[in-house]
């Protein structure tokens, strides 16, 4: 008996230590940090602090401009205008890692920069492209590994939107189709649709449909010289203009909008400088 009773002790006790070490999961990065930018121009705000998180002056980065496509990297003479930006910010190391071959980027060569890497910088264009080239490859899994080692991935324009898990404008035929023949993206930021250029091109109506149509996911829409900083469950807003987020729950116009500054009957609501947001349950942070 007493045999018994010490055997049910050890089950149950293995039973609520397996609860205990249940990990938590996250909307973003669990221990590295997004910056998530609209396109235009970057402030300098916003080169700042993805170049703090990437570890200042002794950072490591490496910019993928892939999204912009060869006959655009090949007119910059195989040279990244963001290479030289982050130089002269006094970064002390900075790589351009680029292929349009997806089994190049599945090679141990290919990858060996991003294994020492602190950041990695997305340029804009299609993000199609970045999909095409590094999804489900063993580059994409560096990615994860950076962040995992508590680096920073950053991105505009194209390389904002590829961060999310819905590739919203994915189409190879043109921006202007929502849902189109790619669909996922990179997935550091879970359970999103991301859009950008926002209000600059007048996009800010255009998140509310996928998001009727795929409820489960929060649209984030980013106008230019504006970025997110994602760690875990939260965002904040930095630079010059306004951030619009999109939950279906606020679909139905009886939701009283969080900001009182709305579109659509209360579809989406905008988000400003320094204004913080939950991302695991969907609220503005006071």
């Amino acid at each position: 008996m007493k045999q018994i009773t010490t055997l049910i002790f050890l089950l149950l006790t293995t039973l609520f230590s397996g609860f205990a070490q249940q990990k938590e999961e996250f909307i973003g990065p669990e221990k590295g940090s997004l910056v998530i930018v609209g396109g235009g121009k970057v402030p300098a705000e916003v080169w700042a602090k993805f170049i703090e998180l990437a570890g200042g002056e002794g950072a490591n980065i490496v910019v993928i401009p892939t999204a912009a496509g060869d006959s655009s990297i090949k007119a910059r003479k195989e040279f990244s205008a963001e290479k030289e930006l982050l130089e002269k910010f006094g970064v002390a190391k900075v790589t351009v890692l680029h292929t349009t071959d997806p089994k190049e980027a599945n090679t141990e060569a290919f990858v060996k920069p991003l294994k020492t890497a602190t950041a990695v910088w997305f340029v804009g264009g299609r993000q199609w492209r970045l999909a095409d080239s590094y999804l489900n490859t063993q580059t994409h899994k560096e990615f994860q590994n950076l962040l995992n080692r508590g680096g920073v991935i950053g991105g505009t324009s194209a390389g904002a939107t590829i961060q999310g898990s819905f590739l919203h404008r994915g189409d190879t035929k043109g921006p202007n189709i929502l849902e189109g023949d790619h669909t996922k993206g990179l997935d550091f930021l879970h359970n999103t649709a991301i859009d950008q250029h926002l209000l600059a091109r007048n996009r800010q109506f255009d998140l509310i449909e996928i998001i009727k149509k795929y409820p489960n996911l929060l649209g984030i829409g980013i106008d230019e010289s504006t970025a997110i900083v994602v760690q875990k469950n939260d965002f904040h807003v930095i630079g010059n203009s306004v951030v619009a987020i999109y939950d279906a729950i606020n679909f139905s116009g009886t939701n009283r909008n969080p900001t009182g500054d709305s579109g659509n009957n209360g579809s989406f609501y905008f988000l400003s400088r320094g204004q913080k947001f939950d991302l695991k349950n969907r609220k503005i942070i006071k």
